[in-house]
């Protein structure tokens, strides 16, 4: 716990860049998962499957 803590939350400057960093990361990541169930529930709805029949 002292590692982390001098590390990350004794100065102010550290804290706030780790927040930013596990925020972007965190949205990336909510991001991915949820276009891959979008993607898995409507397979062969979606027009990147059925473009073929109409080009």
């Amino acid at each position: 716990m002292k590692v982390i803590y001098n590390t990350l939350f004794k100065r102010t400057s550290t804290y706030a860049v780790a927040i930013f960093a596990s925020a972007f990361f965190f949205e990336r990541a909510i991001d991915v998962s949820s276009n891959l169930i979008f993607e898995s529930i409507n397979k062969g709805k979606l027009w990147k499957d059925i473009k073929g029949k109409y080009e």
